[in-house]
């Protein structure tokens, strides 16, 4: 029991659901919700993906995360790394499978595009200079593209794919600050242990105030009602705005973190938003 216990939170079960989430999304802006056996494959690719992605990248991430996520499976010690690693594998073979049946578009972001990015990531990009995190915001933004594949709705994706591009950016930046400690023991030349916490507070800001207008571009440009507008304002702008405050104040590890978990509960008021627009 322990070790499925394990097992499932070395997968990350918010990042799955948020995953199935953006497909689910995709299918109901595209009126696409009655086209179950599509739903239920690009649902399971996306969740297999991430699970596969976090697995690997948590065997990699075991020294680093010995000192910056020691309550995690791997450096508590509750699973072998060696599972995780065969569990990836594994996840990554059925989802590039499952991909294959959808049709050629889909298969193409995920297991040309989005699978090497991940691989590539968690080894050589993780822990660079921006680099990393753009490559993050990148495969998150990848998860609408790859719906609008499947639903054969490719164009009406690229917006929430950037929105999601710059929400995911912002975050893992923020993100970086908050793990400066342990990335430096680990060797990792990050922005914020290669410039310093209070250089990387002000980049912080700028990005999330580049974000808040990335916000009402949608709005600005007719894509989306009023509606969105109001629920990305309430659900995000509201956040950010406080996640500013917070790194005005004191752009310690704590409130780093803090930033960090605010914007991880958002990115579900941000689905609303664009389910609503």
């Amino acid at each position: 029991m322990k070790s499925v216990l394990a097992t499932i939170r070395l997968f990350r079960p918010v990042n799955l659901l948020l995953g199935g989430m953006m497909v689910t999304v995709t299918a109901a802006l595209v009126d696409a919700l009655n086209q179950t056996d599509l739903l239920m494959k690009g649902t399971f690719v996306v969740m297999s993906f991430t699970a596969a992605a976090n697995a690997f990248n948590d065997y990699r991430d075991l020294e680093t995360d010995k000192i910056n996520r020691t309550n995690r499976p791997l450096p508590r010690g509750d699973l072998a790394p060696e599972t995780a690693l065969i569990l990836s594998i594994l996840l990554f073979m059925i989802g590039t499978g499952i991909s294959f049946t959808i049709n050629t578009g889909a298969f193409i972001i995920a297991a040309v595009v989005a699978l090497p990015l991940m691989v590539v990531y968690s080894l050589w990009l993780k822990g660079t200079i921006l680099i990393g995190n753009m490559i993050v915001a990148v495969i998150i933004g990848l998860s609408f593209v790859f719906a609008g594949a499947l639903f054969g709705e490719l164009d009406r994706m690229i917006m929430p794919s950037l929105l999601a591009f710059g929400f995911t950016m912002v975050r893992e930046f923020i993100k970086d600050m908050a793990d400066a400690d342990g990335d430096r023991a680990a060797g990792f030349i990050t922005f914020p242990v290669k410039f310093g916490i209070e250089k990387s507070a002000r980049i912080a800001i700028f990005l999330t105030v580049l974000l808040m207008a990335l916000l009402v571009a949608p709005y600005l440009m007719n894509i989306y009602s009023e509606k969105y507008l109001v629920a990305a304002f309430l659900g995000i702008g509201i956040p950010l705005s406080y996640i500013i405050s917070l790194l005005v104040k004191s752009p310690s590890s704590n409130n780093c973190h803090t930033a960090s978990q605010i914007l991880k509960a958002s990115v579900f008021l941000g689905l609303l938003a664009v389910y609503l627009g």
